[in-house]
């Protein structure tokens, strides 16, 4: 499950509680969606939106568990689909909500959790620990099209991406930023919420106009919203 709070200084928190792995099923994707439809419906000019979690995970992927438990091979491969396809709306919700979007890394970000994170606009881990790890080379599942438009578009380095997805690299916090995939690595979770609340309310103190900064996004992300159902971006002029 997750909360969702809203500071004084319009930034809203979105938090994944409960199972430390943060294991995305039907249930979870269900409450992050939910919560993010609500900060969309509340937000105004320089709102900001910052995604963490509790524990020592972010979130470590699919519940293949979860999958596993219909019983048999095709009604787990029929479950793992299902999965797929409720995160999709979960990433267009983040890419199409008008405002800035921060996640914080505070634990390992694996698969459908990298998916979740990269969603964001910025993104801010633990050096000490947490990893970022695409496990499917490993466990021996291929990627849906919108997690591959979706790290097309946030990892700009070829060799970066042929590292995540082909080696199955499991990138560090100091690593990431070399590589240009998070912005900042830091000590604890304490220096990780201070350097994105900073941020945040950086971003929030800029008093953006949502529905315009929704559709620059959503400009500089053409063939990942093509994917991902969203259509062109508009064009908005508030003279």
């Amino acid at each position: 499950m997750c909360t969702l709070e809203k500071t004084d200084d319009n930034i809203f928190v979105l938090t994944l509680t409960g199972d430390d792995e943060h294991r995305m099923n039907p249930t979870l994707i269900g409450s992050i969606l939910s919560a993010l439809r609500d900060a969309k419906e509340q937000a105004t000019s320089g709102s900001v939106l910052i995604t963490t979690s509790r524990g020592k995970f972010f979130s470590n992927g699919f519940d293949l568990a979860w999958a596993q438990a219909a019983g048999s091979k095709p009604k787990a491969i029929e479950r793992l689909h299902h999965m797929v396809g409720l995160l999709k709306p979960v990433v267009a919700e983040l890419i199409s909500l008008p405002m800035p979007t921060i996640a914080a890394i505070n634990g390992h970000a694996a698969a459908g959790g990298l998916i979740l994170a990269l969603s964001h606009d910025y993104v801010y881990m633990k050096r000490d620990r947490g990893v970022l790890y695409m496990s499917e080379v490993d466990i021996g599942l291929t990627i849906p099209d919108y997690f591959n438009a979706l790290l097309r578009a946030k990892i700009g380095s070829p060799s970066a991406r042929r590292d995540v997805l082909l080696r199955g690299a499991k990138v560090r916090g100091d690593e990431a930023v070399s590589m240009g995939i998070v912005e900042g690595a830091h000590d604890n979770e304490e220096r990780l919420r201070e350097a994105t609340m900073s941020h945040g309310k950086q971003l929030a103190s800029r008093k953006w106009d949502g529905e315009v900064y929704k559709e620059i996004r959503k400009g500089l992300y053409p063939e990942l919203c093509v994917v991902l159902g969203l259509g062109e971006a508009e064009v908005i002029a508030k003279l």
